[in-house]
C-alpha cells in the first residue's frame, strides 16, 4: 500500500539523512495534528509550507532547499494527477 508519509521520508532522507523520519513525523504530528500513517495526499501542500522554512534554517544552501521543495511539489503534483484519473 502506498504511503504518503513514507514517500516524503524517502525524499527528505536524501537531504538530511537518517533524521528524515523524525523530522517528517514531527511536522505531521505537530502541525497537521494526526499520526504520520494517517497523512493523506491532501496534506502535502500544507506540509510543504511548514517544512520549507525549517529546511532553510537547517541549511544555508538555498539550492538544496529549493531542489528538495521542488521534489516534494513534484510528489504533490503526481498525487493530484492521480485524483483526476
Amino acid at each position: 500500500m502506498r504511503s504518503l508519509y513514507r514517500e516524503v521520508v524517502v525524499i527528505t532522507a536524501a537531504y538530511i539523512g537518517p533524521a528524515a523520519d523524525r523530522f517528517v513525523s514531527g511536522y505531521i504530528v505537530g502541525h497537521l495534528n494526526k499520526s504520520p500513517e494517517k497523512s493523506e495526499d491532501s496534506d502535502l501542500d500544507i506540509l510543504i509550507k511548514w517544512i520549507k522554512p525549517a529546511m532553510a534554517i537547517i541549511t544555508d544552501d538555498n539550492h538544496s532547499v529549493d531542489t528538495y521543495i521542488d521534489s516534494l511539489k513534484n510528489l504533490a503534483n503526481k498525487t493530484k494527477k492521480n485524483y483526476i484519473k
